[in-house]
């Protein structure tokens, strides 16, 4: 059983507000926090927020197996959505967070004010179309449903990848900030936006739906063989990230976890463990 610190959305929020109504003490007291950056105390644990799969294994497989040797204290914290671990690694809670890609970050930044960069790039899950009532591209007819995550990065993913197997049009260049109103031709088809996290519980009530890799792991889908299609992996801006907050890049604990993450042991651990759902990236560049 993992030992993880596991935090629902409605348990994070709680602590999120009132870690807000000390934030500011401790913005003008940085020796209330201790150093941060190149000065932070390397035999202090590197926190670390992320969701429950795949990222948190991975971390995990790190903790057990490559991290005592480094000398790498690391604390795992898991979170259920995609907000709060940003918010947590912008305020000080936790020192980094695994589970977005970059153009998320980007977004999320612009929309919130935050100061967040990555470090690295970890491993791609792959966005893919799933059904329980068609068993083929083909059988997606005018008058159903396709569900799509609600947020912008995601969502303009998924019409992306919708569009790229001709199940919508969408306006020229638009590229992966589409939106619904950007599709010319629906082709018959309904759209229901769902937080992303909610998407696979909704899989029995719409016709086929777009889910993140992750989401679709903890579903017990199989990506690599339950999707009608797959997104290809090669050129994908969206590998997953570490992030960190802006002046953070350069602690010690973060650059140690960064180089264990592109190992050869956890590039192993991802290819024998998800068989192609999850797939390494270590070296490719997240661009926006």
């Amino acid at each position: 059983m993992r030992k993880n610190i596991k935090i629902t959305a409605a348990a994070a929020a709680t602590a999120a507000i009132a870690l807000g109504l000390t934030a500011c003490g401790t913005s003008s007291d940085p020796g209330a926090k201790g150093e941060t950056g190149a000065k932070a105390d390397a035999s202090k644990a590197l926190v670390v927020a992320a969701s429950p799969t795949p990222h948190a294994d991975i971390l995990d497989f790190v903790k057990k197996n490559l991290a005592e040797k480094a000398g790498l204290k690391l604390e795992v914290k898991e979170f259920t959505d995609y907000v709060l671990p940003n918010t947590a690694t912008e305020t000080g809670q936790v020192d980094a967070n695994f589970f977005q890609h970059q153009p998320y970050l980007d977004d999320f930044n612009k929309k919130k004010n935050t100061h967040l960069v990555s470090v690295g790039t970890v491993h791609l899950e792959p966005l893919g179309l799933y059904s329980k009532k068609v068993k083929d591209l083909k059988d997606i007819k005018a008058g159903q449903t396709v569900a799509v995550p609600n947020d912008t990065t995601n969502e303009g993913r998924a019409l992306q990848l919708l569009a790229e197997n001709g199940l919508i049009t969408l306006k020229a260049g638009v590229g992966t900030s589409a939106k619904l109103s950007d599709i010319t031709d629906k082709k018959g088809l309904e759209f229901k936006e769902l937080e992303a996290a909610t998407v696979p519980r909704a899989l029995n009530d719409v016709d086929a739906a777009v889910i993140n890799g992750n989401y679709a792991i903890e579903a017990d889908l199989k990506p690599a063989k339950d999707s009608l299609v797959l997104e290809k992996a090669d050129g994908n801006p969206y590998a997953n990230i570490i992030a960190v907050k802006k002046g953070n890049e350069k602690d010690p604990r973060v650059q140690k976890l960064v180089k264990l993450l592109h190992s050869d042991e956890v590039k192993k651990f991802i290819e024998d463990t998800y068989q192609g759902s999850v797939v390494p990236a270590f070296g490719t560049a997240a661009k926006s």
